[in-house]
C-alpha cells in the first residue's frame, strides 16, 4: 500500500513544506481538492457528510489545484500529485488538456488527474455548463482529454463538444493517469470504464471495502478484472498498520490521509508545525511497518 497527503483547507504558504516533507519522509503522493468557490446559495446537499453540509466555510483557503502542483513539484524531486477530484465538466476539456500537458512538462510526469461530476448546481450553471448533463459530457470530455494528450493531431466530433484536427505540444512523455471518482453505481461504472484507478471521499473502513467489492465486480464486467488499477481511499475510522493492512488485503492500493488529523490537530486549519509534527508520526508509526518495494505496493513479507 502507498500513502498519500491530502493538503485539503491548508494555508497556501504551507503546501511547499507539506510537500517537502512527504516526500523526505516517504510518502507516495500530495493530493489536492478541488474548490472554485464558496457559495451561500446551495441547492444540493454536500453529498459526503451524513448531514448534507459542508466541512468548510466562505474564509477557507482553497488553491487551484493545478497552479498549486505546479508550485510543489519545483520544490520536489521525486514526489508524485494527484487531485481528487477536479469538477470536470465545469471547465472546458480543451483547455484543461493545456494545463494538464503543461504540468506534465513542468513536472517531468509527476502527476495524475483525479476527475469526477461535481455535487453543486451552482457550480455549473455559474460556470456556463449544463449541470443537468455534466454525465454525459464527462464521456466526451475523458475522450478528449485523452486524445489532445496523446500528442499528434486530434479532432473531435460528439453531442456536446465539436473541433476540427488539432494538436497540443508539448504531450506528457508518459501516458497520463486518469483516476474517477463517484460513490454511487454511475460513477464506479465511468471509473471502471474510463480510468486507471478510482478515488474515494470520506468512509468508514466498513463501506470502503463494500464499494472496492462492487467496483471489482464492475470492472469485471468491463473485462478489466485484471487490468492494472489504483483504489485510493479515505478512511475515517482507522489509523494503524494493523487496520491498512486490512484495507490492503481488501484491495486498497493508495491510502490518501491527513496524519495530523489522527492525532488530534484537526483539518486543513492545523498549523504548519502540527502538520510536520503528525507527517512525521504517522511515517514511523505506520509508514515504517508497511514497506514499500520498488513497485509501490506494500510488502506483506513484513
Amino acid at each position: 500500500m502507498k500513502f498519500s497527503v491530502a493538503v485539503a483547507m491548508s494555508d497556501p504558504s504551507h503546501y511547499g513544506p507539506l510537500a517537502e516533507a512527504a516526500e523526505a519522509l516517504g510518502y507516495h503522493a500530495v493530493v489536492l481538492p478541488d474548490s472554485i468557490f464558496y457559495s451561500d446559495e446551495v441547492s444540493a446537499p454536500y453529498p459526503y457528510t451524513g448531514d448534507g453540509k459542508r466541512m468548510w466555510g466562505a474564509e477557507t483557503p482553497f488553491l487551484d489545484p493545478l497552479i498549486a502542483v505546479a508550485h510543489m513539484a519545483a520544490r520536489t524531486r521525486t514526489l508524485f500529485f494527484y487531485t481528487s477530484v477536479v469538477k470536470l465538466s465545469v471547465r472546458h476539456p480543451v483547455l484543461v488538456a493545456k494545463q494538464l500537458g503543461s504540468l506534465a512538462a513542468l513536472t517531468g510526469d509527476r502527476f495524475g488527474f483525479g476527475i469526477g461530476l461535481g455535487w453543486m448546481p451552482e457550480e455549473s450553471r455559474w460556470c456556463g455548463t449544463d449541470h443537468a448533463t455534466r454525465a454525459p459530457r464527462f464521456e466526451e470530455e475523458v475522450q478528449i482529454l485523452k486524445g489532445l494528450l496523446a500528442g499528434g493531431p486530434f479532432e473531435f466530433h460528439g453531442t456536446y463538444y465539436d473541433f476540427g484536427r488539432i494538436q497540443m505540444s508539448p504531450a506528457p512523455q508518459k501516458r497520463m493517469p486518469i483516476y474517477v471518482g463517484g460513490h454511487e453505481p454511475p460513477g464506479l461504472r465511468r471509473a471502471a470504464r474510463h480510468g486507471d484507478g478510482w478515488s474515494s471521499a470520506m468512509l468508514p473502513a466498513k463501506k470502503l471495502v463494500e464499494l472496492v467489492q462492487r467496483l471489482k465486480g464492475v470492472l469485471a464486467e468491463e473485462g478489466r478484472a485484471n487490468d492494472p488499477f489504483e483504489i485510493q481511499g479515505v478512511v475515517t475510522d482507522v489509523g494503524d498498520a494493523a487496520g491498512f493492512r486490512r484495507l490492503e488485503d481488501a484491495g486498497v492500493t493508495d491510502l490518501i490521509t491527513m496524519p495530523w488529523a489522527l492525532y488530534g490537530h484537526g483539518l486543513g486549519g492545523a498549523p504548519l508545525d502540527k502538520k510536520l509534527d503528525g507527517m512525521k508520526r504517522f511515517a514511523d508509526q505506520v509508514i515504517a511497518r508497511m514497506p514499500v518495494t520498488s513497485s509501490g505496493s506494500a510488502d506483506r513479507a513484513s
